[in-house]
């Protein structure tokens, strides 16, 4: 398992950075110099309103609003940057684009502004592709997702309140979960390190699992026949000899040299 590839870049600070003042530029610059952006926000059905599908998300319609929409936008776009590093880009544009499309589809016939269905993309792709990949630290992210927005869920059904875009929200949602399925993490699978992790592991041939019964009970191995077979050793007739052998023993290298003295002069 790859721990490396959660690094921090400047991506995980300067993209949510960047993309959260983009959005209070164009809101300054509608207040600033009297622009009216809500036509350009998603129309559904109507062919002037599918530029919408590109500019909605940047498009708010008071302060209050894009405020709400700015610090989810921030929290949600770092995690995304720092866990799915690879990803993140293509989860932003199409996420941007699907769920715009999906809103242009089930919307109602008003103008449908603002971040929120980004927003909605990125707490469903983080929340299910955690729970998808099953690694500790993705779970983790999942979960404090769901303790942060998880309320959220609830603007996803319609006549919950009757001034947003619950379409838009539910495009998110659904936009989300899709991409968690074009988008695979092969690096998260478990690294099988031992035999049994295998799935065509067999208990009973393994030699340390043989020493438990059924209940878990510590047992000897069934004790294996041993045959004994006599084995008759053939000596070699050279290494034989009918004459006696005798051996002096000699402590030191003086008695070498007297014995061979006394040998000489005899």
């Amino acid at each position: 398992m790859e721990e490396n590839n959660f690094k921090f870049t400047n991506s995980v600070v300067g993209v949510p950075l960047f993309f959260v003042l983009f959005l209070w530029f164009v809101y300054w610059s509608e207040i600033r110099f009297g622009f009216d952006f809500d036509d350009n926000g998603i129309l559904p059905r109507t062919f002037s309103g599918m530029q919408g599908i590109v500019f909605s998300p940047f498009i708010h319609s008071n302060i209050e609003h894009l405020y709400n929409n700015s610090i989810p936008l921030v929290v949600l776009l770092a995690a995304l940057f720092f866990f799915y590093s690879k990803e993140a880009w293509g989860i932003l544009i199409f996420g941007i684009l699907s769920s715009g499309f999906l809103t242009w589809l089930i919307g109602r016939e008003n103008y449908h502004i603002g971040a929120s269905g980004l927003i909605y993309v990125l707490v469903s792709f983080i929340f299910f592709k955690g729970i998808q990949t099953r690694y500790y630290r993705l779970v983790a992210l999942s979960l404090t997702v769901v303790v942060l927005y998880g309320g959220m869920v609830w603007y996803v059904f319609p006549k919950v309140d009757d001034t947003i875009s619950w379409e838009g929200h539910l495009s998110g949602l659904i936009s989300g979960f899709v991409l968690t399925f074009f988008y695979k993490k092969p690096e998260y699978k478990k690294v099988i390190k031992y035999d049994w992790e295998h799935p065509d592991y067999d208990p009973s041939e393994d030699k340390f699992m043989q020493r438990f019964d059924e209940n878990g009970n510590f047992v000897n191995l069934p004790k294996i026949e041993e045959f004994e077979e006599e084995i008759q050793l053939e000596t070699n007739p050279f290494f034989q000899s009918n004459s006696n052998v005798v051996y002096d023993f000699i402590e030191n290298q003086e008695s070498i040299n007297e014995k061979n003295e006394s040998k000489s002069e005899s």
